[in-house]
């Protein structure tokens, strides 16, 4: 079996050093570059299963490496950097990042967040059933069902369900959100959003006011667990 490689794309040889050590050790194939430039040329010639990028380059922004790449690229990216406000969190989900993670970070959450980013590249068994605690939803019939019981979903209601099935685990932001599923005219409307979160979250938590499925993410948008 091939072992997953991941790209790293940082200017930090300490940081490089230390990320090469932590993956390969746990059966990770690593490929390394220190520039925008080098990292996105490497992205293209070996397509690597997982990029680590950093915001901070010295030819270039990360947030514009990361639109370049997901031009093209649709494998994860996950962003470590030292910046770790709201501002640019949110801007680098809605460029395209899989996720983002502060620097200093714990070596084991790095390593889980790499191992669900990868996961979610995988093809599931059956890509029409979701499964999930007491939740199934069919993709392809529409049907839903909480603990056995069908549940009857508006069109709207089911789509805003489809699309975090689809994006599992992954933070999507409110701005994400309201154009993949209105338009790019609902952008900022996210007191919209938010009316029809609380109406699935009825439909399809156990309890809407501890959400097992629908997780806010504060500040940023909704995660589905």
């Amino acid at each position: 079996m091939n072992k997953p490689e991941i790209l790293i794309i940082d200017d930090e040889p300490q940081i490089r050093k230390l990320l090469e050590i932590t993956l390969e050790s746990n059966d990770y194939k690593v490929r390394q570059a220190e520039t925008a430039k080098e990292g996105i040329i490497m992205a293209a010639n070996y397509s690597p299963d997982l990029i680590l990028l950093d915001i901070e380059l010295p030819d270039k922004n990360g947030q514009d490496v990361l639109k370049e790449l997901r031009a093209w690229y649709n494998k994860a990216i996950i962003i470590l950097s030292v910046i770790n406000n709201e501002t640019d969190i949110v801007q680098a989900l809605d460029n395209g990042a899989s996720d983002y993670l502060a620097k200093p970070f714990r070596t084991a959450e790095l390593l889980a967040r790499i191992r669900s980013a990868i996961s979610r590249n995988q093809p599931a068994n059956d890509s029409h059933i979701f499964t999930c605690i007491d939740l199934e939803v069919n993709l392809s019939t529409r049907i839903v069902k909480k603990s056995g019981e069908l549940i009857k979903l508006t069109s709207t209601e089911f789509n805003l369900l489809a699309l975090f099935i689809k994006n599992e685990e992954r933070v999507l932001t409110h701005k994400f959100i309201l154009r993949e599923i209105w338009g790019i005219g609902a952008q900022t409307e996210t007191q919209y959003l938010r009316v029809f979160i609380g109406t699935l979250r009825k439909k399809i938590e156990q309890n809407p006011n501890h959400p097992q499925h629908i997780i806010t993410e504060s500040g940023v948008g909704y995660r589905f667990n």
